[in-house]
């Protein structure tokens, strides 16, 4: 995990992801073990680089945070929620294309 990408605790995770400030927020659930997991890695942690400022790109590991994997009701990973103002915009499944998280992402920035 980049410096640039946040990693979420249930300690940490009201005042990351569910902030009110309009900022669109990219909350990763993940484990250490799961390939297409890390195959998201790299995407997530050029999208935090790339969007510093206009996005938030956060992680929760499943393994370390179940209770918020089932309050997001995360059956699968990856899962991706994308925030806004503490609602869920969207929700991606899998591994997903920089181009669709990044247009997403963008889209609720200039929305903001």
């Amino acid at each position: 995990m980049s410096n640039k990408t946040r990693k979420l605790t249930e300690q940490t995770f009201a005042a990351e992801a569910l902030r009110k400030d309009g900022t669109p927020v990219l909350v990763d659930f993940w484990a250490s073990w799961c390939g297409p997991c890390r195959a998201m890695e790299p995407i997530l942690e050029s999208l935090a680089e790339e969007l510093e400022g206009k996005a938030v790109i956060a992680k929760v590991n499943v393994d370390e945070e179940p209770g918020l994997a089932g309050a997001a009701r995360v059956q699968s990973i990856p899962t991706m929620l994308l925030l806004q103002n503490g609602e869920v915009k969207d929700v991606f499944i899998g591994v997903t294309s920089k181009a669709v998280l990044q247009s997403k992402i963008l889209s609720l920035s200039k929305a903001a």
